[in-house]
């Protein structure tokens, strides 16, 4: 969405589709894959922030907690709307959340990437 947005909100390119299950907030007037006829093909987009594996845990906590601070606030949160981009709800604000959620895409995408012997360069 981010890249996209500005282009379909001049009219340069039409958008078929938003690539989820839900409408985008940013952009409600675009259909789902589902209701445009290609039920269930979702791909996301997400962002994380991580750290060296030997981070001590509570240098961890300090940057969630500014990471959760920055994201609760109203000019932050708007202006990441304006770009087309959604913030995952609070409780999915987690290091243990990101772990989780990171783990299953790639138990999702990995067996598609491996089956079409796609490879790092």
């Amino acid at each position: 969405m981010t890249t996209s947005l500005p282009h379909i909100r001049d009219g340069s390119i039409k958008a078929l589709a938003v690539m989820a299950n839900t409408r985008s907030a940013a952009a409600p007037e675009i259909p789902t894959v589902d209701e445009a006829g290609l039920p269930g093909f979702y791909v996301t987009l997400w962002l994380g922030l991580w750290a060296p594996k030997a981070t001590p845990k509570d240098v961890i906590a300090k940057l969630n907690s500014a990471v959760v601070s920055a994201l609760a606030d109203p000019a932050v949160r708007t202006r990441l709307s304006d770009l087309g981009m959604e913030i995952f709800p609070r409780d999915q604000q987690t290091p243990e959340a990101l772990a989780a959620f990171q783990k299953a895409e790639i138990e999702k995408w990995w067996p598609i990437i491996k089956a079409a012997g796609i490879k790092a360069e």
